[in-house]
């Protein structure tokens, strides 16, 4: 392994964040490196052999190399920051379940809603604040009594949730009627090494 993992990212990824943050809340050695998305950079013959996808965050780790953010936060886990995920069935399971629902309600939820209103993207603004309110919902139950989504300390789950939702209000997503959500941003955003995102970060050619 390398000293320092080598996070392939977007500053207005919130798929790229969730990276990033968890390599500076778990104190994982790592060196930032842009992707010039305007320029094409993420469709180079380089930047493809690493992800044919064409998309950030990509992370390198000596001759690993790991895309998809979820997946990201699973391997950086498991190699660095074991108390950031359950190494029991049940607690795993649950951890899963939310990274679930970032990749799925969210993604396609607040994350979509917000591609609308800052870059204009053509989708279905009512289907996306259809399914941001299904996934604010189903984080408001899920904190419902409870600090943090798995456990009595934050996991990859929160990390994998908190940024699109944190930004949902720049798809016109309101987190007035979630107070639960709005605690956890809070709890979350106070963690010692917690970065935030630009306003009206948004995964662009995300995963």
């Amino acid at each position: 392994m390398s000293t320092a993992v080598r996070i392939h990212h977007f500053a207005k990824s919130g798929h790229a964040h969730r990276a990033l943050v968890f390599a500076k809340l778990a104190g994982i050695a790592h060196e930032a490196v842009p992707v010039d998305l305007a320029a094409g950079a993420h469709k180079s013959p380089e930047f493809l052999a690493m992800n044919p996808n064409g998309q950030v965050p990509v992370i390198e780790d000596g001759e690993v190399i790991v895309s998809d953010s979820n997946a990201i936060l699973v391997y950086l886990a498991r190699t660095y920051a074991p108390n950031w995920i359950p190494d029991d069935a049940i607690g795993e399971a649950n951890v899963q379940r939310w990274l679930t629902l970032a990749a799925g309600e969210i993604a396609f939820g607040s994350c979509a809603a917000r591609l609308i209103t800052v870059f204009g993207a053509p989708l279905d603004p009512d289907f996306a604040t259809a399914t941001a309110k299904i996934a604010m919902s189903r984080l408001e139950h899920g904190l419902d009594g409870r600090e943090w989504l798995v456990g009595d300390h934050p996991t990859i789950a929160d990390v994998a949730v908190y940024s699109y939702t944190a930004h949902a209000p720049e798809g016109n997503v309101s987190l007035t009627p979630y107070p639960n959500v709005r605690a956890w941003i809070a709890r979350f955003e106070a963690l010692p090494g917690f970065e935030a995102m630009p306003a009206t970060a948004v995964g662009l050619v995300a995963e």
